[in-house]
């Protein structure tokens, strides 16, 4: 049985965001994680939400980081269409997360549905504290009725918003020295803060 798909909500070219692009929007993601107080696991929703995670854990020097596997589009292209619900693999991997501070972290977000299935099955595993991530949020998919409420109040942590889709550096065969075309709103990207300080093995 074929999983039925929905076509994509925005036909605008797509944008690249550069590589300096997402260094400066995890600094911002990090202090603004760190100062409502040091979470204890990272969890990323691969694929793309594995980098973000990993880079993130390292600059709060957070080691235990957990994944799960989630696809939410028919294929890998730009504006691929949406399948009718994420789909799941292996959610084991996710381990005992009991009484856990978790940061649950995605590259993206479009209707949320992703982010937020997910959120309830990390929740369901009696986590003390859930927070969430997000690199992006392309509000060209953030509509009514799906998403009646607006990114800020269902995702803790928004680094920036756009309105079509967005190609990762992690997604091009270009390599972590392309250059990219940032985003609109990159530049609106505050300026990096002092290093965020822990006494976990800095090794």
């Amino acid at each position: 049985m074929t999983t039925p798909t929905l076509p994509p909500a925005s036909t605008r070219a797509p944008i690249r965001l550069a590589w300096g692009g997402i260094e400066a929007i995890v600094r911002e993601l990090v202090v603004r994680a760190a100062g409502d107080g040091m979470p204890e696991t990272v969890v990323g929703i691969m694929r793309g939400g594995m980098i973000p995670a990993v880079m993130i854990a390292h600059q709060l020097g957070i080691r235990d980081v957990r994944t799960i596997e989630v696809t939410h589009t028919a294929t890998d292209g730009v504006n691929a269409a949406k399948t009718s619900a994420p789909a799941y693999k292996n959610p084991a991997s996710l381990g005992d997360l009991a009484g856990r501070d978790v940061l649950l972290i995605d590259d993206i977000a479009g209707s949320g549905a992703t982010l937020e299935r997910t959120r309830r099955m990390v929740q369901a595993l009696g986590v003390r504290r859930l927070r969430t991530a997000v690199l992006t949020v392309n509000l060209a998919n953030w509509q009514a009725p799906k998403a009646p409420k607006a990114p800020k109040e269902r995702i803790d942590y928004v680094g920036e918003h756009t309105d079509t889709w967005v190609i990762f550096p992690w997604e091009t065969g270009d390599g972590p020295s392309a250059a990219g075309t940032p985003t609109a709103a990159q530049s609106q990207v505050p300026a990096p803060r002092a290093a965020v300080v822990t006494d976990a093995d800095p090794s």
